[in-house]
């Protein structure tokens, strides 16, 4: 029975789906997702003094903390470019 769960348990990931609510450590952890962020933020995010602090968070938990570095027009270009991600 374990062999049909693992596929399906599997899909998800592999549909390379992130969005504003996937941990910033699980973005940062795809190549293709890692550059939509450090195009968008203009920045490496894993080398952010603080990472350690927010990397489990999600784009959408971190935004407010940001001090006006994310705004909303900020997460709709993530979110777009994330979504196109295959």
């Amino acid at each position: 029975a374990p062999a049909p769960v693992a596929p399906a348990a599997a899909a998800p990931a592999a549909a390379g789906k992130f969005t504003l609510d996937t941990p910033i450590e699980t973005i940062e952890a795809d190549a293709k997702a890692k550059e939509v962020l450090t195009a968008d933020l203009g920045m490496d995010v894993a080398q952010h003094p603080a990472y350690d602090s927010f990397k489990s968070m999600s784009l959408n938990q971190v935004a407010p903390m940001s001090g006006g570095k994310i705004t909303d027009d900020v997460l709709k270009k993530i979110a777009t470019d994330l979504a196109a991600i295959k």
